[in-house]
């Protein structure tokens, strides 16, 4: 964003007159064609993530999380539990719509309405909906629902620097590095790096547009596989908006 001056002929930021302040996330459900977010809730969600998370035969997918693994089914069960009572992070789950059930979750977190400021993370996707049409679409609906219906203005995705399926996650998505913070938190009492990444609201309409286009039925050959990749669309999106 370019900037203007002040009397004193200070460099200032462009104004906002107009700005009041987002909404707070208040969901219940978010529906896509191929899934849906519903609210964390342990009674109708537990089996479904226990068993889906099973499906991975070690438990590398939790290592840059600060939850899990979870071994049993009660451990899961409480983790939801105490999770479901939260509003931020305010944790959500991800139906397949062909199934009918819980694949992952994810939260709304960080969120601050007076800045127009909101991140995604809590990311866990179980190998049901990695490199999926799901995961994608996910994307797409937290996009439309922070930007279009809550009227954020930054929507962030951070990470630990040294998780490389995150980084690549955050980067196909769209989203644009801003660097890393270095000795940022404790993990598992040992240290990270936090690499952010970032979506403004200026540069949410071409990537709207680009998920659009390749979440179509007509973007996947008769076996399911894509015909574009997502950074060749978002690519051309974005081209023809800079125009």
């Amino acid at each position: 964003m370019s900037s203007t001056f002040n009397e004193f002929q200070q460099p200032i930021g462009v104004g906002l007159p107009n700005w009041q302040s987002a909404q707070f996330p208040a969901a219940q459900q978010i529906t896509g064609r191929y899934c849906k977010l519903e609210r964390i809730n342990a009674e109708r969600h537990a089996q479904d993530l226990y068993e889906a998370y099973r499906d991975a035969p070690d438990s590398r997918d939790w290592t840059y999380l600060a939850a899990g693994p979870f071994t049993t089914f009660d451990s899961m069960f409480a983790y939801l539990t105490k999770i479901e009572a939260l509003s931020d992070p305010m944790h959500y789950a991800v139906i397949d719509l062909a199934s009918m059930k819980a694949v992952g979750t994810l939260a709304l977190m960080r969120i601050d309405t007076s800045n127009g400021v909101i991140e995604v993370g809590w990311v866990t996707y179980s190998r049901r909906m990695q490199r999926s049409r799901l995961s994608t679409e996910v994307m797409s609906l937290l996009l439309k629902y922070v930007f279009e219906v809550l009227g954020y203005r930054r929507f962030e995705w951070k990470c630990d620097a040294l998780n490389a399926p995150s980084r690549e996650a955050a980067n196909r998505f769209g989203f644009s590095f801003e660097g890393i913070f270095r000795q940022a938190v404790v993990v598992h009492q040992r240290n990270r790096d936090t690499a952010w990444y970032s979506i403004i609201d200026s540069e949410y309409p071409a990537l709207q547009a680009a998920y659009k286009i390749w979440l179509d039925e007509s973007n996947f050959d008769a076996s399911g596989q894509q015909i574009q990749r997502l950074a060749d669309v978002i690519s051309k999106e974005q081209s023809k908006r800079s125009m």
